[in-house]
């Protein structure tokens, strides 16, 4: 089975930090490049930051560059996305997703595989 299941979503202040985990069902994979999208209620699904097959190669979002940070763990089939800095308006369904293909997208239509999203809230 090709599965992805995010981890580690929850209730943090403004300022603090999350890191979610999204953990593979197999080594098929172990070179996909993988997504991090969040969607808040009545709004588009919005890309966050994506990961070249190797980790070599990294994209972010304006609205997260130097805040987020998107990584691999090969070995452990494992994509994470440490979440610093955060802000009320960071508040929303976190979803990371695989693409069959090494490189880098953005957009959600290039992404085949979803995971069931996890909730991230961040108070004031």
């Amino acid at each position: 089975q090709e599965q992805l299941v995010e981890s580690g979503g929850g209730l943090v202040q403004a300022g603090g930090s999350l890191r979610l985990s999204c953990a593979a069902s197999g080594r098929i994979f172990s070179n996909y490049g993988m997504g991090w999208f969040r969607q808040a209620p009545g709004k588009e699904r919005e890309f966050l930051a994506a990961i070249s097959g190797s980790g070599g190669r990294t994209d972010y979002a304006d609205s997260v560059k130097g805040r987020f940070l998107i990584s691999r763990d090969s070995a452990k089939n494992t994509v994470y996305l440490q979440m610093n800095s955060l802000k009320p308006e960071d508040t929303a369904v976190y979803y990371c997703a695989g693409r069959v293909g090494f490189y880098v997208a953005t957009r959600s239509r290039d992404y085949h595989y979803w995971g069931q999203g996890t909730q991230v809230t961040v108070s004031s």
